[in-house]
Order: C-alpha cells, then sequence, then structure tokens
C-alpha cells in the first residue's frame, strides 16, 4: 500500500494465496497493491532478500576520535565492561568529545567488535537425563523466607536434594552450616523418603563445608563422604569449583524451591511458627505438593532406582565427653548441662545438626537440642530442670553462678529476678528464684507462670512465692475412705425363678 514497506509475512502470504486465488484477490488477502503483486510474481524473494546495505553514512561517526583507545583497551585485559571503557574514555577526552549522549552508540560497536574479533565465550552443552540415574544436593540459605520461630528471627539453610530425571525434589531445615552431619542426614532422609538411590549422586564442591577444617579433616570429610555413597550404591561426582552452572539441575530449583516457600507463606498468612518442628512439617508438605504434581514422571524414574540397603548408615560425628561434678559437658565450644545423676560417667556423644544424643555406653542417657555459638566465645545451654534439684538444696548458689543468666528459660524468669533481687534481701531473693524454678519444673507450667510473672512485673508488684504455688502447684489428690458394707446373701434369692424356694431350686 502507498507509504508503506512490504514486509516478508506479507510476501509469504500473498504467495499462498495466489496459488488459489488470483492476482487481485491474493494481493487483497494479503494487503499489499496490484502493482507490488505483479513485481512479486517476477521476482519471488523475500524483501529481506533483495535488500542491500548502504556502504554510506548518513551522520558524521562520533567515535572517530576515541575509537582507536577504545580498542586499545579492548585488546588488553579480558573482562573489562563497556561502561568502564566509556567511562575511562569520558576522563581522557572529556564530556565534549565523549558526552553521555553516545554511551549506547560505544556499547553498540563494542558488542559487534567483540562478536567479530573477541574471544569465544564459554559454550553450554545441554544434558539428556536418563531416568534413574543422577541425583543432585546442595545447600541453600534461606534467611531472606523472613521465617520467624515463636516470634524471633531464624536464620537458616535448606538442604535439597533432586532427581535430574523427574523433579522429585526433597528439603531439609538446616540449623548450623553446610556440615558432614546435615548432609548427610538430609541426603539419607531424602532417600529413604524416596525408597530408592539414584546410580550417581552429584554435589558442587563444597567448599562452604571445608572453610574452616584443616587438610585432615577435609580428608576425613571426603573419605565419609566417599563411604556414604558406595553405602547407597551411588558414584559419588563433584562439579569443578566456582563453577555453578555444571551442578545445574540444583542451582536453579533452589530458587524454584524457595520461591514456592515464598507463595506458600503468603498464602498462610503469617511467616511466624510455634516450634522448629512446625516449620519442618511446612516444608515438607510443601515439596510433596510439588512431586504430586510430577507423579508420572516419579513413576517412571522410581521403577530405575537402585534398591536401598538394609539400614541407614552414620550420619552424624561421634564424640566423647566427661561428666564434671558441675553436672556439665563441653561440646564445640559450648557447655550443656545434664542430668547430675550422669555425674563422673563418660558418656559417648553422637553429634548431629539440630541435636546431641548422648549414650552411656549403648544406653540412651539423654538428648539435648544443639546450640552454636562463634569461634571467639564459649557459649553456654543450660537446662534448669538438670541442676533444679541441687539448687533446691543450695539456693545461695544462684547469685554468682556462672551460667546464671542462661539459667532462666525465658525473659520473665530474668525479669524476675532483677525484681527480687532489688526488694529483697539476698538470701530470700535466691530462695524465692529458685522457688519459681523448682514450680515451673516441677508443675509443669513453664509458660503459664512466665505470663503471670509478666503480669505482676507490668504491675509493679513483686512475685509472691506463696501466692504462685498455690495457683500453679500441682495439686495433690485427697484420699477418701470407701466402707464397703458386707453382702446380704438373702438378697441373692430374688435371683431365683418366681414362685421356687431356695430348697425347690437345688433339687
Amino acid at each position: 500500500m502507498p507509504g508503506f514497506h512490504l514486509t516478508d509475512p506479507q510476501a509469504r502470504l500473498y504467495m499462498t494465496k495466489r496459488t488459489r486465488h488470483t492476482q487481485v484477490a491474493a494481493a487483497a488477502m494479503a494487503g499489499i497493491s496490484e502493482r507490488t503483486a505483479r513485481q512479486l510474481d517476477k521476482d519471488p524473494r523475500l524483501p529481506s532478500q533483495t535488500k542491500t546495505k548502504r556502504s554510506w553514512r548518513t551522520r558524521e561517526d562520533p567515535l572517530i576520535a576515541v575509537w582507536p583507545r577504545a580498542l586499545e583497551m579492548l585488546t588488553g585485559p579480558a573482562g573489562l565492561m563497556a561502561v568502564s571503557i566509556f567511562e575511562t574514555l569520558q576522563d581522557e577526552f572529556g564530556a565534549e568529545v565523549m558526552p553521555h549522549s553516545v554511551r549506547r552508540t560505544l556499547e553498540r560497536r563494542i558488542g559487534d567488535w567483540r562478536a567479530l574479533h573477541g574471544a569465544d565465550k564459554e559454550v553450554f552443552f545441554p544434558q539428556r537425563h536418563d531416568p534413574g540415574r543422577q541425583g543432585l544436593s546442595d545447600f541453600t540459605v534461606a534467611d531472606k523466607l523472613g521465617v520467624t520461630i515463636a516470634g524471633q528471627a531464624f536464620p537458616h539453610r535448606l538442604y535439597h536434594f533432586r532427581l535430574a530425571y523427574s523433579g522429585w525434589e526433597d528439603a531439609r531445615v538446616i540449623l548450623g552450616g553446610e556440615s558432614f552431619s546435615a548432609f548427610s542426614e538430609g541426603l539419607q532422609d531424602a532417600l529413604w523418603k524416596l525408597q530408592g538411590a539414584p546410580a550417581e549422586h552429584r554435589t558442587d564442591s563444597l567448599s562452604a563445608a571445608f572453610k574452616n577444617l584443616d587438610r585432615d579433616a577435609q580428608l576425613d570429610f571426603t573419605r565419609r563422604y566417599d563411604e556414604l555413597s558406595r553405602h547407597y550404591g551411588m558414584t559419588a561426582t563433584r562439579n569443578n569449583t566456582g563453577v555453578a552452572h555444571e551442578n545445574g539441575s540444583i542451582e536453579s530449583p533452589n530458587g524454584h524451591l524457595k520461591r514456592r516457600l515464598d507463595q506458600a507463606l503468603l498464602q498462610r498468612g503469617s511467616r511466624d511458627f510455634d516450634d522448629l518442628d512446625a516449620y519442618r512439617r511446612f516444608v515438607a508438605q510443601v515439596c510433596d505438593r510439588h512431586n504430586a504434581r510430577r507423579q508420572a514422571l516419579i513413576t517412571t524414574e522410581r521403577e530405575a532406582l537402585n534398591d536401598l540397603p538394609k539400614r541407614r548408615t552414620t550420619d552424624f560425628t561421634t564424640l566423647t565427653a566427661s561428666v564434671t561434678r558441675n553436672s556439665t559437658i563441653s561440646i564445640d565450644r559450648v557447655l550443656y548441662t545434664v542430668p547430675p545423676r550422669l555425674i563422673g560417667r563418660r558418656l559417648e556423644v553422637h553429634l548431629f545438626d539440630d541435636r546431641l544424643e548422648c549414650f552411656l555406653g549403648p544406653t540412651p542417657a539423654v538428648t539435648l537440642p544443639r546450640h552454636r555459638t562463634d569461634r571467639a566465645h564459649r557459649g553456654h545451654a543450660i537446662d534448669y530442670r538438670h541442676v533444679i534439684g541441687a539448687l533446691r538444696r543450695k539456693p545461695q548458689a544462684l547469685r554468682h553462678l556462672i551460667y546464671r543468666d542462661e539459667l532462666f528459660p525465658r525473659a520473665a524468669y530474668a525479669r524476675a529476678w532483677q525484681a527480687l533481687d532489688a526488694a529483697l534481701p539476698a538470701r530470700q531473693a535466691c530462695r524465692v528464684m529458685v522457688g519459681l524454678l523448682d514450680l515451673a519444673a516441677t508443675g509443669a507450667c513453664e509458660a503459664a507462670l512466665a505470663d503471670r510473672l509478666e503480669a505482676i512485673l507490668d504491675a509493679g508488684q513483686t512475685p509472691d512465692l506463696t501466692l504462685l504455688q498455690d495457683q500453679f502447684a500441682p495439686k495433690i489428690p485427697q484420699v477418701v475412705d470407701i466402707v464397703i458394707p458386707p453382702p446380704d446373701l438373702a438378697a441373692y434369692n430374688h435371683l431365683l425363678p418366681s414362685g421356687l424356694m431356695p430348697a425347690q431350686a437345688c433339687s
């Protein structure tokens, strides 16, 4: 049509319609003039095939003065960005020669030069994923999800396992870093949930796990990983250090997993969970819903997986610790309290990512939640229930106890101690505070008592132990004497058939 250039799609449409219609009708259907239609009948080439690129410029080259200097930088160190070259040229030639308006012209010119004369770029080779061949593992930081536990910020990682073919996945909440315990426990949980093992297990270089390890510890980590893989009949492979795309079947899904979790949290309406177990169940449900949508592929892949061994293998670090006369053990720069009955004994400690399982010989003795601290300071993981019996006999030990502040299970108890210490004589304050802790332990009312203490302190009052014991102490049931009279034997006669005397009934 007049004023419009003929396009390739119009030319193709005309030639298609021309096989069944007249020239005039086909031109009208394609939206072109009859003159253009006659030209196409004479020369059926597309417009893009007949255009010739002009060999002259329509305006002066704005880069003619600076391009030799730009070429010098382009042939220098690799990786120099176009914006850096532009800023350097501005510094050297001034804003009059290199105004901001020519930045895009320079970037296009640099892009064309690199495409024609620059170094080869890295080639990504697409891979074929066969059922049952490859599973992948990775750790990913999930702090940006903004999850809180009981109102407290919860920075954490996720261990993520995925099958390359079907996309089946499992995720485990990790409290610490990328330790072997977290890796082994997460991997084995996934394999047993899957009820099979792939032929190959691939990870990144695990450099984050090695960051604070010496060479012997790194070799031990590698040895244990290889033993774990052999136990499940998997070939252990790793991608090259710093080349994340070689682990692309898990790196990109890490982001997809966190996006699904974020969307599920938005639909949930709250990012706060009552406890860690509730959050772990939430993560598992999100993964299960994703797996359900890929059920057909998963069913195909399950048939190609290797059978699992008869049992799991070690997914913890084994340590030994002696219980001191303070009823404590020291593990990884953290002081833990244990029941006093274990004082003087030597425990075998199984160190998991989130807990310590302590054994006296083969017998489980106590399980403790794991606590972490930075390398510059020692930490305390104190359970007041372990030592409250001894404190009840020695209440004055509370005042200068090294881990006194960590002994209080909630902030309300620390506030109560400050109020009691300020209002009462030293000995009485210790007795009352120990009594409150004993009440929380024996009455199984730690949370309820904390709420009551908060209300009392907010009202500007001092906690009264006697009143609180009346309210929260477990009530001892009263023993009632029940008198049972001797039975009346004559009453049994009423059970006999009507009209029969006892003697007749017996005959």
